[in-house]
């Protein structure tokens, strides 16, 4: 039998975390097993430990933000050796076989595997996950902070790719959180004119220190009608309804409207001032295995990070309500001292 992985599991939904035990049997051929030494904690796990998108199962182990050391590879693995520092995002499979998995688009794979989802998480010792989506890190990346990269960061970075972001583009984030800190980071250094929505003039300063040259309120319609024609692209991370006729009259010409953040109500919008400036309105999950290498590489280039806060993990309780309390700036990492 199989040495037992240690971790934190909810028993129910809204319940607290407890120390868990399982045994995961045998490695799969293409499968990595993960020495966990920190994991990041995402809105999605929150969502995930309510259960409130209705595919929990309990016991449930949250945790898809890893780091850790590869210690054990599966008889066809490839690119991977024992030792080596990786990381491990929301996906942990994918089938390999169809359309988009052979395209290389493994992230709109049908029949994707999610690292929370019908299997435990990385709020534990050891996880499992298939070769292609185990990322090894760069050698110059901030492994300290760099859990957070592999499921908000590469949100945020896969639309620069997706979209084809042209450094001369002048860009604009709405929602400067989790996501949007890390979407001004990139966007600066990817060599963008960028600009902060703000909701209050108190988050300027704060959001010029992240990477915006500019921020504007979105709260102050003078500010707004001024901006009409600004934008090439505006990226909302913002999980909430906004005034998105407000923003398309920021867009110039062939503009484009996109978004990553899980915007809870239909989006409204005018469609004749669309037509007339040929704008656009799109969306994107995270990236794909080689995209998130992008990142990786990028990150590594540039000295980006997600600015972070830490917690041991046998303290995740902790962390987990300073994160829904709205306290973190901006994402949390538990350093994992599970024995």
């Amino acid at each position: 039998m199989t040495t037992p992985t240690k971790a934190l599991a909810a028993p129910g939904a809204k319940q607290p975390l407890q120390p868990f035990e399982y045994h995961p049997g045998p490695l799969g051929s293409e499968q990595v097993e993960i020495a966990v030494e920190s994991c990041g904690i995402c809105h999605s796990d929150l969502s995930m430990l309510d259960n409130d998108w209705g595919m929990t199962a309990y016991p449930f182990v949250p945790g898809h933000e890893v780091i850790g050391k590869v210690v054990a590879l599966g008889d066809h693995t490839k690119r991977l050796k024992i030792g080596d520092r990786v990381g491990l995002g929301w996906y942990s499979g994918s089938c390999g076989e169809c359309e988009q998995c052979l395209s290389g688009n493994q992230n709109l794979c049908l029949k994707a595997e999610a690292t929370i989802i019908g299997r435990h998480g990385g709020f534990a010792t050891r996880v499992r996950a298939q070769w292609t989506w185990v990322s090894p890190l760069p050698e110059k990346i901030d492994t300290d902070k760099a859990g957070p990269l592999l499921c908000g960061g590469i949100t945020v970075f896969n639309p620069i790719i997706q979209c084809g972001i042209k450094p001369t583009d002048s860009v604009a984030v709405i929602g400067i959180g989790g996501l949007g800190h890390m979407a001004l980071k990139f966007l600066r250094a990817w060599g963008c004119d960028v600009t902060a929505f703000t909701t209050s003039d108190s988050k300027r300063e704060e959001a010029l220190r992240l990477g915006a040259h500019r921020t504007l309120n979105s709260r102050h319609a003078e500010e707004l009608a001024q901006a009409a024609g600004s934008f090439d692209f505006i990226l909302n991370t913002a999980n909430a309804d906004l005034d998105w006729n407000a923003y398309i009259t920021t867009l110039k010409p062939k503009g484009r409207l996109h978004t990553v953040g899980a915007v809870p109500s239909p989006m409204a919008m005018i469609a004749f001032p669309m037509i007339l400036g040929q704008k656009s309105l799109s969306a994107s999950p995270l990236g794909s295995p080689s995209t998130t290498d992008t990142m990786l590489k990028f990150s590594a280039r540039h000295g980006i990070a997600p600015t972070t806060e830490t917690f041991p993990m046998s303290r995740a309780n902790d962390a987990i309500e300073h994160l829904r309390s709205g306290k973190a700036r901006y994402r949390v990492v538990l350093v994992n001292d599970l024995v």
